[in-house]
C-alpha cells in the first residue's frame, strides 16, 4: 500500500470501521464541507445559506440562474451501462438549479459553458490546472420551437480552436426542448477523427440530500437550537426531487482526450464565462469540480468570489487559502493535517483514473484526493458522514430511489441510455 499523510491514513482506518468500502475510502471534499458546517465553523464568519453540491454558492450581480453551475459528473460509460464501449467517457455539466416542473428554461446565449480537461501522467501528481482540451459550448436565442442552436468549440492547450456548428448529418446542433424530452436529440459531431455525442436540455436534478434536517443538526451543534439527529428514512426529506436542471452531457472517446498519448487519467473541471460589459472580453464567473468545495470550505463571501474567478492553474488567492486554512483549523486540525488537506483539494479539479471502475470513493491517491470521477448515483453525503463521524453516523437516510411509503423523497429512474439523467419533471 502506498504511503499517505499519516492523518489522512488514520482517517481512512477510522472511517472504515464497520462501514462498506465506499464509506471508508477517504476524506472527500463533501466530508470536509459537512465538517465545516456541522461542527460550527460557520459561526466564525457570516455564511450564506449553503447546501452540499454547488446549488448555492453565493450570489453576485452578474449571475442569473442560467449562469449557476450545480454539479460535475465524469465516469466511464461502461460503468453506467454495461455493454457500452469500454473507452467512452461521459461528462455531465448541470446548471440552473431548482428549475420547476413543466417550465421551459434556456441556456444563456451570452455565456460560454466549458468542460476543461488536462492529461495526467501520474495519479499522485499535483494538478496543473492547465487544460489540454476545452469543450466550449455556446447557445443561440431559442427559436419558435423552443430549441437553441449550439456551437461546440474545441480548444487545445496552445489556444488553437476548431468550431463545430453542424452535426455529422449536416444539420444544426440543437438542444432538446421540454416538450420533446421523451425523444431527446442526440447530436453526433466529428472532431479530429473522433465522434462525440452531445445532449443539452432539461433533466431531473440527480443530487439528493436532506438539507433541511442538516441545517437543524448544524443548529444543534452550534447550540442555537435543540440537538437533533437526522430523520429516519420514513420521514427524511430530499430537497431536489421535482426540480430540474439544464444539463449538457457529452460522450467522449478516451483517445480523443489522449491526443496521441497513452494517458489514462485526466483532471476535469467546469467554468462559465460571460462578457465583461466594459471590455467585451469573456471573464470567468464560475468554477466547479468536486462537490461542495467552494460553497463550504470557502465560507467568506469575498474569498468565494475570488475562488470562482480564479483559474486552477494559478496560485490560489491568499484570501482563499487563508479562509480554507482557518476553517480547517477551527475543526481542530493540526497545522500538518491542514496543510495536507489544502494540498489535497486545492486546486479544485476532479480526477478520473480510467483504468478502474468509476465512483467518487472508489480510490484515493497519495495526496488523499478522489481519483475515480463521480457517478450519477454516488451518495457523496453518506460517504462524507461516515468519515466525519468515524462511522457513528453513516447516512442522512436519503437515497436516490427513496424510501417506500415516504413521498418526500425518491427520484425518477435514470434513463437506460444516453444522456442517462432522468426525464425532466
Amino acid at each position: 500500500m502506498v504511503n499517505q499523510p499519516p492523518v489522512l491514513k488514520n482517517l481512512r482506518q477510522l472511517a472504515g470501521k464497520g462501514n462498506a468500502l465506499r464509506k471508508s475510502l477517504g476524506l472527500t471534499a463533501c466530508a470536509l464541507s459537512l465538517a465545516v458546517a456541522a461542527l460550527g465553523v460557520a459561526a466564525i464568519v457570516s455564511p450564506p445559506e449553503i447546501t452540499a453540491s454547488d446549488h448555492d454558492d453565493g450570489d453576485i450581480d452578474v449571475r442569473s440562474r442560467a449562469l449557476s453551475l450545480t454539479d460535475l459528473y465524469v465516469f466511464r460509460e461502461a460503468d453506467q451501462r454495461p455493454g457500452a464501449r469500454a473507452e467512452d467517457l461521459i461528462f455531465v455539466m448541470n446548471t440552473n438549479p431548482r428549475s420547476v416542473a413543466r417550465q421551459q428554461y434556456y441556456f444563456s446565449n451570452q455565456a460560454q459553458y466549458n468542460f476543461k480537461v488536462s492529461r495526467v501522467a501520474n495519479v499522485n501528481s499535483v494538478p496543473t490546472g492547465v487544460a489540454d482540451t476545452t469543450l466550449q459550448f455556446t447557445f443561440s436565442p431559442p427559436d419558435r420551437s423552443a430549441r437553441q442552436r449550439m456551437t461546440l468549440t474545441v480548444i487545445d492547450r496552445n489556444g488553437r480552436r476548431r468550431v463545430i456548428s453542424r452535426t455529422n448529418g449536416g444539420g444544426p446542433i440543437y438542444t432538446t426542448p421540454l416538450r420533446t424530452a421523451n425523444n431527446p436529440t442526440v447530436n453526433q459531431v466529428s472532431v479530429g477523427g473522433s465522434n462525440l455525442n452531445i445532449f443539452a436540455g432539461l433533466r431531473e436534478d440527480p443530487f439528493f440530500f436532506d438539507v433541511e434536517q442538516y441545517f437543524r443538526v448544524r443548529a444543534g451543534l452550534l447550540r442555537i437550537g435543540p440537538q437533533v439527529g437526522f430523520r429516519p428514512p420514513e420521514t427524511a426529506v430530499d430537497f431536489t426531487p421535482g426540480y430540474n436542471v439544464n444539463t449538457i452531457v457529452v460522450r467522449v472517446p478516451r483517445r480523443f482526450l489522449q491526443a496521441g498519448t497513452n494517458t489514462t487519467a485526466f483532471d476535469t473541471w467546469l467554468s462559465l464565462d460571460i462578457p465583461d460589459p466594459r471590455t467585451g472580453r469573456f471573464t470567468q464567473t464560475e468554477h466547479l469540480a468536486r462537490p461542495a468545495i467552494n460553497e463550504t470550505l470557502v465560507v467568506n463571501q469575498r474569498a468565494l468570489a475570488l475562488y470562482n474567478t480564479n483559474q486552477p492553474s494559478r496560485t490560489p488567492p491568499a484570501a482563499v487559502v487563508a479562509d480554507v486554512t482557518r476553517t480547517l483549523a477551527a475543526l481542530g486540525n493540526s497545522p500538518e493535517r491542514t496543510n495536507a488537506l489544502v494540498g489535497a483539494f486545492i486546486p479544485d479539479v476532479m480526477r478520473i483514473d480510467t483504468t478502474g471502475p468509476s465512483g467518487y470513493a472508489n480510490a484515493l491517491n497519495t495526496r488523499g484526493a478522489p481519483i475515480r470521477g463521480r457517478m450519477l448515483l454516488d451518495d457523496v453525503v453518506d460517504i462524507s458522514l461516515a468519515v466525519l463521524t468515524n462511522g457513528a453516523v453513516t447516512t442522512d437516510n436519503v437515497s436516490y430511489e427513496g424510501t417506500p411509503g415516504n413521498p418526500a423523497q425518491g427520484h425518477d429512474p435514470l434513463a437506460l441510455n444516453f444522456p442517462y439523467l432522468a426525464l425532466p419533471n
